[in-house]
């Protein structure tokens, strides 16, 4: 259900950056209004979205390194948040001298280092790999094939 509802939120985020931004723009700015977001903002929404939707939907198999490079950043954002939070506020914002930033943007942003590893921990267990059940499965139905035409 975890799965199903991060891929939600993926697909939300593509559709409709804004007011996903503009929620994270109120926890973690003193002054929302006074940011100037870059241009490329909404694609970058977009595209988390996106990595997210992608990595949970075909797991190791289609997306090793999309996954291992989440992993790395989700524990970037776990360990040493202030350079990634740094990096971002420069990527999304034209303005960042006149950030607020609020005290628990640190917190905020190991939160979201844990949610990008839950997706990446996630997406492990979506590969193809035949269970225990598939194969029985798939045993008994070469088993009635042999039946059926001998």
């Amino acid at each position: 259900m975890l799965r199903e509802l991060l891929i939600g939120f993926g697909v939300v985020e593509i559709l409709k950056p804004e007011p996903i931004i503009r929620l994270c723009e109120r926890i973690g700015l003193r002054n929302p209004g006074a940011a100037e977001r870059r241009p490329l903002a909404l694609t970058g929404a977009r595209l988390e979205g996106l990595v997210f939707v992608w990595v949970l939907v075909h797991g190791r198999q289609g997306s090793t390194l999309v996954s291992a490079l989440l992993g790395v950043a989700g524990l970037t954002l776990v360990l040493v948040p202030r350079p990634i939070i740094e990096l971002s506020q420069h990527l999304v914002y034209a303005d960042t001298d006149r950030l607020e930033v609020q005290p628990w943007v640190v917190p905020a942003a190991r939160l979201l280092g844990v949610l990008y590893l839950t997706v990446t921990l996630l997406s492990r267990r979506t590969g193809t790999e035949p269970t225990d059940e598939d194969r029985n499965d798939a045993d008994r139905c070469s088993r009635c094939r042999r039946l059926c035409s001998g």
